[in-house]
C-alpha cells in the first residue's frame, strides 16, 4: 500500500521549511516511527518518521529543495521489504571479510552514522544499546558526553595527512536556513529598536550559601532536579516585571503591547543555532519546577527536538553567557519583546563591604533595553531590583 509522505503542518508564522537530510533511501527498510528526513524551518528542524514498516518508494523533494505545509516529499511503500538484500548472496560469495563489514555498517543507525562522521568517530569503540547491539544516535551522544577527550583524536590526525606544508586551506559552507534567520533577527533587533544597555552587578554569596545548604535536600524531595542558579534569576526577574510592566511589555507598530503574565524565555546554545525556548507563567513556577523545565530544554536543545510550540510567544528573555566563560557582554533584543537580561560570569573580587575589604563572588548584569518603551530610569530600577531579590533571596519568597 503507497503512502504520502507530507511534511509536517506549520504555524502561520512559518512559511514554508527545507528538507534537510535523508536518512533514508529508496529501497531502503525502514521501521514504523524510525527517523526518516530532517525538515528545517525558520525557527526549529521537525522530525519526519516512518508511518509504518516498508520502504520509500520515492523520494520527491531531494536534500535543499523547499517545502510548504502538508506538502508531499516522498511516496512510502508500507509492508514491502526492503530492495537491498538481494545484493547480499553476491557480498557473500567475494569474500567473508565484505560480509562482516555489511553486518557491522547495519548496525550503526543512520542518524548515529551522520553523527559519528561528523565527530570523526570510531564505531567500534561506541558501545551500542540498540536491536542486536546497534548503535543508536543517543549511544553516540552519550559517548560524546562522558568521553570527550576521545573525539578530538581522528580529528586532529586527519588534516596532517591531506594538507601539504604550508598550505591555507578554506571551506565554505552554507548557512543553515536557522542560522540565517537568527542572524536576519539580531540585525533587525539593532536596526529596528533604540537599544541601550545598563550594568550592575550583583553579591551572590547569599544565593551560593543557601544553594550550599538545601542542595542535596533539594535534589532528594524533587526527585532529582538539581537545583541551580537560573531558578532564581527566573524568580527575581518575575517579580521586577510586576513591578515595571514597560519591561515586560512589547511594541507593534504604534501600540504598546502591555502583558498581563510572565512568560521569560531561556537563551539554549544548540550545534544549530542559538534557541530561546519560553517558561510559560513563570510567577506560579517552583524553583524545582523551572530548573526542570530548563534542563529538558538544554536536553532537547541539544537533541534537535524542541518543537516550534516551545518557542513562541516570550514575553522577556535571560541569556547566561557566563556558563561559556564570559565575563561582561551587551545582549541583543529578542524582538518584539523589549527588554533581554545578560548573567555573567561568577568572579571573586575585592570588594568594600562596611569600611572593610572582603572577597565576594559578584557576577555583572546586563539589561539590554527598547528606549522607545521604556525609560533610562524605568530599566535601571528593573535591574536594581534584580540585584536587590538575589542579594537578600528571603525578600522573594515575602514578596518584599
Amino acid at each position: 500500500m503507497s503512502i504520502d509522505i507530507k511534511a509536517p503542518t506549520f504555524p502561520e508564522s512559518v512559511a514554508d521549511g527545507t528538507v534537510a537530510t535523508w536518512h533514508k533511501q529508496p529501497g531502503e527498510a525502514c521501521s514504523a516511527d524510525e527517523l526518516i528526513v530532517d525538515i528545517e524551518t525558520d525557527k526549529v528542524v521537525l522530525e519526519v518518521v516512518a508511518p509504518a514498516d516498508g520502504v520509500i518508494k520515492e523520494i520527491v523533494k531531494g536534500e535543499g529543495d523547499t517545502v510548504l505545509s502538508e506538502e508531499v516529499i516522498a511516496i512510502f511503500e508500507a509492508g514491502a521489504a526492503a530492495s537491498a538484500p538481494a545484493a547480499a548472496p553476491a557480498a557473500e560469495a567475494a569474500a567473508a571479510p565484505a560480509a562482516e563489514v555489511t553486518t557491522d555498517a547495519d548496525k550503526v543507525g543512520p542518524a548515529a552514522r551522520k553523527l559519528i562522521e561528523e565527530n570523526g568517530l570510531d564505531a567500534a569503540q561506541i558501545p551500542g544499546t540498540g536491536k542486536n547491539g546497534g548503535i543508536t544516535k543517543e549511544d553516540v551522544q552519550n559517548f560524546l558526553k562522558n568521553k570527550p577527550a576521545a573525539a578530538p583524536a581522528p580529528v586532529a590526525a586527519a588534516p596532517v595527512v591531506n594538507v601539504a606544508a604550508g598550505e591555507r586551506v578554506e571551506k565554505r559552507v552554507p548557512m543553515t536556513r536557522l542560522r540565517a534567520t537568527i542572524a536576519k533577527r539580531l540585525v533587525e533587533a539593532q536596526q529596528n529598536a533604540a537599544m541601550l544597555t545598563t550594568y550592575n552587578e550583583v553579591n551572590m554569596k547569599p544565593v551560593m550559601e543557601l544553594r550550599k545548604q538545601y542542595k542535596d535536600l533539594f535534589e532528594k524531595v524533587h526527585g532529582g532536579t538539581r537545583l541551580g542558579f537560573m531558578s532564581f534569576f527566573v524568580k527575581a526577574a518575575t517579580e521586577a516585571l510586576k513591578r515595571f510592566p514597560a519591561v515586560n511589555a512589547s511594541i507593534d507598530g504604534n501600540d504598546m503591547v502591555y502583558h498581563g503574565y510572565q512568560d521569560i524565555g531561556v537563551a539554549v546554545s544548540t550545534d544549530r543555532g542559538l534557541m530561546v525556548p519560553v517558561l510559560r507563567d513563570t510567577d506560579s513556577m517552583s524553583l524545582a519546577e523551572v530548573e526542570a523545565t530548563i534542563a529538558d530544554f538544554g536536553k532537547r536543545g541539544r537533541e534537535g527536538k524542541l518543537g516550534m510550540e516551545d518557542m513562541q510567544g516570550g514575553t522577556f528573555t535571560i541569556t547566561n553567557g557566563g556558563v561559556f566563560g564570559s565575563l561582561m557582554s551587551t545582549p541583543i533584543l529578542n524582538p518584539p519583546q523589549t527588554a533581554i537580561l545578560g548573567m555573567h560570569k561568577i568572579q571573586e573580587r575585592p570588594m568594600a563591604v562596611n569600611g572593610q575589604v572582603e572577597i565576594l563572588p559578584m557576577m555583572y548584569l546586563a539589561l539590554s533595553y527598547d528606549h522607545r518603551m521604556i525609560d533610562g530610569k524605568e530599566a535601571v530600577q528593573f535591574l536594581v531590583t534584580i540585584k536587590d531579590l538575589l542579594e537578600d533571596p528571603a525578600r522573594m519568597l515575602l514578596d518584599v
